[in-house]
């Protein structure tokens, strides 16, 4: 498992009655502030500052259909064809990273197929490459110039 620094990083915050919001600066949105999304948006930042994948590149909770069903990703990184190159699965920092969370991962990879699958709690980091049908466990992301 990879274990992500995070950067330091100064979230927009704010509070409506009982509902406390993080500006998202992805999707330039004020959004709830959920365990899950304390998770995505510092992630993003990791993405961005840390791993130097280009903001314009990402895509944050998009629709896609997987069968019959409307379903959101978390995150999503485009290559520099446009083509959908790495998925993320966030999930909250009390959620373990399970084969469940693989294989709903797996799932949204049948729907927007890509070669490089992460899931993250925000804690860890399983990160996974697709090659065919093979199937590995990556010790690291990708470097984003070398693809």
């Amino acid at each position: 498992m990879i274990n992500p620094k995070y950067p330091a990083f100064e979230f927009k915050i704010r509070k409506e009655g009982d509902i406390t919001r993080i500006f998202c600066e992805s999707r330039k949105i004020w959004v709830r502030l959920t365990p899950e999304e304390w998770v995505r948006q510092n992630f993003f930042q990791w993405l961005v500052q840390e791993m130097k994948y280009p903001p314009s590149m990402i895509a944050v909770e998009k629709e896609i259909r997987v069968f019959d069903l409307t379903k959101r990703f978390d995150i999503l990184v485009y290559n520099r064809d446009h083509t959908p190159w790495l998925m993320v699965e966030c999930k909250a920092q009390s959620i373990p990273l399970t084969e469940k969370t693989l294989m709903q991962v797996l799932r949204y990879n049948m729907a927007v197929p890509v070669p490089y699958i992460v899931m993250t709690n925000g804690s860890y980091v399983r990160a996974i490459a697709r090659d065919g049908e093979e199937v590995r466990e990556m010790d690291e992301l990708p470097e984003y110039l070398k693809q």
